[in-house]
C-alpha cells in the first residue's frame, strides 16, 4: 500500500516539523531499546535548531513527506556525503529516516527511502548507513531494499547511553526493481 503524500525538498522554514517527526518517531520507534528517560529528554526545540543549522549549511539534502489534507510533515529522509573515515568521494550515505508511528508500513518509508538513493545516485556509486544494531525492524528494513551489512561496527556516547550501530551498504545506481 502506498500512502497518498507528497516527497518534496525540505526548507528551512519546515526545520520545527522535521524536528517534531525526529523526536516522535525516536520516541516510537527506539522504546524499549534505548532507556526512556533518553527518550523523554528529546527535546524538539533543540532538534528545530540542529535542523535549521543541517539545512543552512546544504552539505546535505532533506526530503520530507507530507500529508496533503493538512500539509504536514509525516515523515523525511536525509542524506549526503559519508560521513565515515574510510569512505572515498564516491561513497554516499542514507544519515537519517524518520516516520511518524502512525504512518508505519503505509509504504512511506520505502518512498522516502527510494528518493534518498535517487539524489544519491547522481553524485555516488555506493551508499552507506548505520542502524542500532538492536533495531530489528530498521535492519529488515534495510534489508528487504537490498542493503546488507559489511562488517563495520561503532559505539557511539550520548549522554550517560552507549549506542551499538552496525553499517550496512548498497551499490548505486539502482536497479530497475528496487
Amino acid at each position: 500500500m502506498s500512502p497518498n503524500v507528497v516527497i518534496r525538498a525540505a526548507e528551512l522554514q519546515d526545520a520545527e516539523q522535521i524536528a517534531l517527526v525526529h523526536v516522535e518517531s525516536w520516541r516510537a520507534a527506539y522504546r524499549g531499546l534505548l532507556p526512556q528517560h533518553v527518550l523523554n529528554g528529546l527535546s524538539v526545540q533543540s532538534r528545530a535548531d540542529s535542523w535549521r543549522h543541517i539545512m543552512f549549511s546544504r552539505e546535505r539534502e532533506t526530503l520530507l513527506a507530507v500529508d496533503p489534507k493538512n500539509g504536514s510533515v509525516a515523515g523525511f529522509v536525509n542524506v549526503g556525503p559519508s560521513r565515515d573515515e574510510d569512505a572515498g568521494p564516491d561513497i554516499g550515505e542514507l544519515r537519517a529516516i524518520y516516520v511518524l508511528e502512525g504512518w508505519w508500513d503505509t509504504g512511506m518509508g520505502r518512498q522516502l527511502h527510494d528518493a534518498g538513493l535517487q539524489v544519491l545516485g547522481e553524485q555516488f556509486s555506493e551508499v552507506t548507513l548505520w542502524v542500532l544494531d538492536t533495531n530489528l525492524r530498521a535492519r529488515a528494513f534495510y534489508v528487504r531494499r537490498g542493503w546488507h551489512a559489511d562488517g563495520a561496527s561503532k559505539r557511539e556516547n550520548r549522554g550517560d547511553v552507549f549506542l551499538s550501530e552496525i553499517r550496512y551498504r548498497r551499490p548505486l545506481p539502482l536497479a530497475a526493481g528496487w
